[in-house]
């Protein structure tokens, strides 16, 4: 029975999976997007949310010299680190959590286990707000005034229109 245990230990040892979840939390924040099993993917997600969470601190110095050496001692590498504070973190600095998405992608061929991709959100073009925001605004609208406003466009159209005397037809534009 596993009543109260919560962490999943994907079948190893305590070092063998701080060292797997750590090779893997540097290359996701490297690479922004990496392929592994569904498994590994959501122990990845637990792992490596709070460390972004911490990169987020607006403090002092000394608190933020703290952070970089706590996220260094799980990652073990200095590029990841310098890479998650200098350009995750200005990206993920108004999202309030849930910096990880995680895609399904089917079975492998080999041993039938079940592939997911998980990437940082912010750093996907295709999802979100990558591309839409930049081109175009977003539009506020209201319901309340949609109908007198639709009513004073028609009125003002027709005061526009050229009055015609009851024998003629109105002149068809090309």
């Amino acid at each position: 029975m596993r009543h109260g245990n919560k962490v999943n230990n994907l079948s190893r040892t305590a070092s063998h999976r701080r060292a797997l979840l750590a090779n893997l939390g540097s290359q996701l924040i490297t690479h922004k997007r990496i392929t592994t099993t569904l498994a590994k993917a959501k122990a990845l997600r637990t792992y490596i949310e709070p460390l972004i969470t911490k990169t987020k601190a607006n403090a002092s110095k000394e608190a933020i010299m703290h952070n970089h050496r706590i996220v260094f001692s799980y990652l073990n590498d200095k590029a990841a680190v310098k890479e998650l504070f200098t350009v995750v973190a200005p990206k993920v600095a108004s999202r309030p959590g849930g910096y990880t998405r995680i895609i399904k992608l089917g079975a492998r061929v080999g041993d039938n286990a079940e592939l997911a991709m998980i990437e940082l959100v912010d750093f996907n073009e295709i999802y979100g707000k990558g591309v839409k925001a930049a081109e175009e605004p977003a539009k506020k609208t209201r319901r309340s005034g949609g109908a007198k406003k639709k009513a004073a466009e028609t009125t003002d159209a027709a005061a526009e229109a050229p009055a015609t005397t009851a024998g003629e037809e109105p002149a068809k534009e090309a």
